[in-house]
């Protein structure tokens, strides 16, 4: 007579593989906490971006303007004072966008740091001025574009409207030239963000550079390299979902 029966216990293995995923895993963000080079690291990429952004727009704009206001109305001004300094001002820009723009960001933020700030220590305002400056450049020359599309029947509306010529772009150009180029500044701070990769260069502890640190304590190189890539592809397309949205909307604003 059979009073009970016992099952028995199987215990499911994982495939090889995947075990090993998981192995690989724990070593390289589990153990020690390592996760925490990529958390840190995501912090400090995310400061200099949105720093280095803002000092970029202000580079750009005054750039821009300087530039635009020299094309537009060097040949309708007197001879004097103000006529020379225009192009005094004009010529620095230009030699600025040309040494920038003609030279690796990467050599940039070496020599900002090696050179410029050899005594410094504050490696995160370093970075900001490097990619900061880097950026104007390319932000000068996207809203430039936008203020020689402004067509010159606004120039005589400011006019009409009693405005000087610092008026007239203040209140009427440069508002237009940013609804313009609004989508390509907000692709301009999509590549920031990736070219701020290039931190750990001087010793910033950036993203790129937590995922670095994860591989010499593990000798794994796979999963911190993976991890930091699909931490920037994630970011990267989060931000073009919102230009996308910000552009359809610019659409809908002008119907």
């Amino acid at each position: 007579m059979y009073i009970g029966c016992k099952v028995p216990y199987v215990v499911l293995a994982l495939p090889s593989w995947l075990q090993q995923l998981k192995d690989d895993f724990t070593l390289n963000f589990i153990d020690d906490k390592r996760y925490m080079y990529l958390v840190k690291g995501l912090g400090a990429t995310l400061e200099i971006t949105f720093f280095a952004v803002l000092l970029g727009i202000a580079l750009g704009v005054v750039a821009a303007i300087i530039r635009s206001s020299h094309d537009k109305t060097i040949n309708d001004m007197r001879p004097g004072f103000g006529k020379v300094l225009l192009k005094v001002l004009n010529t620095i820009v230009k030699l600025y966008l040309t040494i920038i723009r003609g030279t690796p960001v990467v050599v940039q933020l070496m020599i900002t740091y090696y050179i410029i700030f050899a005594s410094s220590t504050n490696q995160i305002m370093i970075a900001v001025l490097a990619f900061g400056i880097n950026s104007g450049a390319y932000v000068a020359e996207i809203i430039r574009s936008g203020i020689m599309s402004i067509d010159n029947g606004q120039f005589e509306a400011g006019r009409s409207l009693g405005f000087n010529y610092v008026q007239t772009m203040t209140y009427i150009i440069i508002p237009q030239a940013f609804k313009n180029v609004l989508p390509a500044l907000a692709n301009e701070f999509i590549v920031l963000i990736k070219e701020t990769s290039i931190s750990g260069y001087v010793g910033i502890q950036d993203l790129t550079r937590g995922g670095d640190v994860i591989r010499s304590r593990t000798y794994s190189a796979f999963m911190p390299l993976l991890a930091v890539a699909a931490i920037y592809l994630l970011i990267v397309v989060f931000f073009s979902k919102l230009v996308s949205i910000l552009e359809r909307r610019l659409r809908n604003s002008e119907r």
